[in-house]
């Protein structure tokens, strides 16, 4: 019983251990996955909020996805050079907006170049959101 017993661990290890080499993940394409989520959300707060819009991009080597212009998106999307932030500029001077409070947030949730992404920013309404983000292609859906 003994004997048996330690033929069957010993099997069972070898077993693993010639799996163990067998199932490594290879990488699907030379390309760090770059596959995000953008929201516009009625509400200063993302999680709560009325989601007005979203769009699905991927940028691993073609660009693709819902977004209705995924090669601009992912051309606006390198030049950010993964700070967010940058999508941001200063609202149009020219551009008149009303004063009221209507907070409007937008999101970004997944990955860029292999590195996890969440980006927000609120904005207190549709008419500031779209002076500061300047038509930007990633928002523009």
């Amino acid at each position: 019983m003994r004997h048996r017993l330690a033929a069957v661990s010993a099997a069972a290890v070898l077993c693993l251990a010639g799996a163990t080499g067998v199932a490594q993940a290879q990488p699907a394409s030379p390309y760090a996955p770059s596959a995000l989520v953008f929201t516009i959300t009625q509400g200063d707060d993302a999680a709560t909020g009325t989601v007005l819009r979203a769009a699905v991009l991927s940028c691993a080597y073609t660009a693709e996805g819902t977004h209705p212009a995924p090669r601009a998106a992912c051309d606006a999307l390198n030049a950010t050079g993964g700070e967010f932030n940058r999508l941001l500029s200063a609202p149009n001077p020219d551009r008149a907006c009303p004063m009221h409070y209507a907070p409007v947030t937008v999101t970004a949730d997944g990955a860029w170049r292999g590195s996890r992404i969440a980006w927000k920013h609120t904005f207190s309404n549709t008419c500031q959101m779209s002076a500061t983000l300047g038509g930007n292609a990633l928002y523009a859906f």
